[in-house]
């Protein structure tokens, strides 16, 4: 039996060191759980970075994969399937799109935001908007909008006329539509709660005010909710707590529960129709396999009733870690099952190692952060577990 170090040892001989050394080789995964190559049970509260909407072997994902494996997994877009096209339709409807809107599938979260920046050039004009701390992919024209410089500053000069101003703040927003000298704006790009950026939540009237601004300026409204999205924070899509409809969202992480999917999504006949035919395009995107995966997922989200237990469960993590009343915790960021721990010190690595020595797995965004983001279906008992898990960890870390 090949060991976990073996296992490592092959991933740095054999893969590029983007990533650097793994944390651990799992080989299996059921529910909120996973192994590694010893054979260690952990809690799995990150699930692939809120990718794994379902946890892992999910039986209503598994029957889709299977089943749709046996009759076709991929065809060129010279052709469409019921699943691409049932697909669609359920991501309009939970999203209230109005009449005319449109979807465009994309391979991840990076490619549906390069399409949406495409989308944003048929405006006529090229001048971004983005926010501080903002996180939109790595791919040459998202890497712009992101906003860490370590990740952006190797590969300079990136697309031009991107202005970052601080997130939820609204002078500073309003200045950046309002400067004259830098021109008019093509498109503003929000998430409405950053999630790389240690899980920070905009406010409602910031966002409605995004709306506002955009609609006086004749910019595009482009939401990334490609962690947020698919009922990440409780609700289907993250904006919908401000009640009011973007230009345009991206789509991701959760949507077919670990097949691997995007999404553009245009609201309105006026910005579907800026991308014409033969403007963009994407071999494997709107596969038969994905897109059934991408319904298996939000049907068992909806027939189950899903987000008012991803509710329910957030917030008694969120209630028993404000219970600990621990010195070292500042605050719980964030809503439904994408949830920020905020720590008094710069110890969030240490605290992440150390629950995942205990068999929990989170991580940390940033030195003051831990991270949540598990499967919509974690249960009463696996949040309970973790608030047990971290208290004697906090401890010792405060004795330290």
């Amino acid at each position: 039996m090949t060991s976990q170090a073996q296992y490592l040892d092959r991933y740095a001989a054999a893969l590029l060191p983007v990533f650097g050394r793994p944390q651990l080789v799992l080989t299996r995964g059921a529910g909120s759980s996973v192994w590694d190559a010893d054979g260690k049970e952990y809690l799995d509260l990150l699930a692939g970075i809120a990718v794994n909407a379902l946890g892992h072997g999910h039986p209503a994902l598994v029957a889709a994969v299977r089943e749709q494996a046996e009759r076709m997994i991929h065809i060129s877009n010279f052709f469409t399937s019921a699943p691409q096209i049932e697909l669609a339709e359920t991501l309009l409807r939970l999203a209230g799109a109005p009449e005319g809107s449109a979807v465009f599938f994309t391979n991840s979260g990076t490619e549906a935001v390069e399409a949406a920046i495409k989308l944003s050039r048929r405006t006529g004009r090229t001048r971004l908007i983005a926010a501080e701390g903002a996180f939109h992919g790595r791919s040459t024209g998202a890497l712009a909008l992101t906003h860490k410089a370590a990740y952006r500053e190797p590969f300079a000069p990136l697309i031009g006329e991107v202005t970052h101003v601080p997130y939820d703040d609204a002078d500073a927003l309003r200045a950046a539509f309002a400067d004259a000298a830098a021109g008019p704006v093509a498109a503003l790009f929000l998430e409405p709660t950053q999630g790389e950026a240690g899980v920070i939540p905009a406010s409602v009237d910031y966002l409605r005010l995004a709306r506002e601004l955009c609609t006086a300026h004749g910019a595009l409204l482009v939401f990334d909710e490609v962690q947020t999205g698919v009922g990440r924070t409780g609700r289907w899509f993250d904006h919908q707590r401000a009640d009011i409809l973007p230009d345009a969202m991206t789509l991701a992480k959760g949507l077919a529960g670990g097949v691997p999917i995007g999404a553009l999504v245009t609201y309105s006949a006026a910005v579907t129709g800026m991308l014409t035919a033969g403007q963009h395009g994407s071999t494997f995107g709107g596969n038969p396999l994905a897109c059934a995966a991408g319904l298996a997922v939000c049907r068992t989200l909806a027939e189950q009733h899903v987000l008012d237990d991803v509710r329910l469960v957030g917030d008694k993590i969120a209630a028993g870690v404000r219970g600990l009343a621990h010195p070292r915790v500042t605050e719980v960021r964030g809503e439904g099952l994408l949830l920020g721990i905020g720590l008094r010190d710069e110890g969030s690595a240490a605290l992440a190692a150390a629950l995942l020595q205990a068999g929990v797995i989170v991580n940390a965004p940033n030195p003051r952060t831990l991270r949540l983001a598990p499967s919509l279906l974690l249960n009463l008992a696996q949040a309970d577990t973790f608030v047990a898990t971290l208290q004697p960890l906090l401890d010792e870390w405060n004795d330290e």
